[in-house]
């Protein structure tokens, strides 16, 4: 058998090659994707529970908040504010809080969501440098 590939051509040769190479690259995303795909099912588990903690973490920030603007209120109040007053005004300035820590979140967030960030740099150079491989070898 050894004899009969040492007769083939050249090009034939580089043919096979080429051919397996490809081959390889492809049971190479194959198996990428199948692994991806397993990962990403045991991360959805998780990601359910995170889910469930964070409408809750949510509800018990809503109650802290309104405890806080009762709170202010409160203050207010034993100040000689009239409760009407104390009420709006301890809930502007705790909305207004808010309102800022989310703004500053959410710019932080979305600029950490460019385009830029999100390129897959060291893999794309990676495979540049092993298609650069192959072609040198062939």
């Amino acid at each position: 058998m050894a004899n009969q590939m040492d007769n083939r051509p050249l090009s034939e040769l580089i043919s096979g090659l080429v051919s397996d190479i490809t081959g390889l690259f492809r049971k190479e995303i194959d198996l990428a994707k199948t692994e991806a795909s397993e990962k990403m099912s045991q991360a959805m588990t998780g990601v359910e529970s995170f889910a469930a903690g964070l409408v809750f973490a949510i509800a018990a920030v809503g109650v802290l908040l309104a405890a806080l603007v009762n709170g202010l209120a409160a203050f207010f109040t034993a100040q000689g504010m009239r409760e009407p007053s104390a009420d709006a005004l301890s809930a502007v300035i705790v909305g207004v809080i808010v309102a800022l820590l989310a703004w500053a979140m959410i710019k932080k967030g979305l600029s950490t969501l460019r385009g830029e960030n999100l390129k897959f740099d060291r893999t794309s150079s990676s495979l540049r440098r092993d298609a650069q491989m192959i072609k040198e070898r062939v």
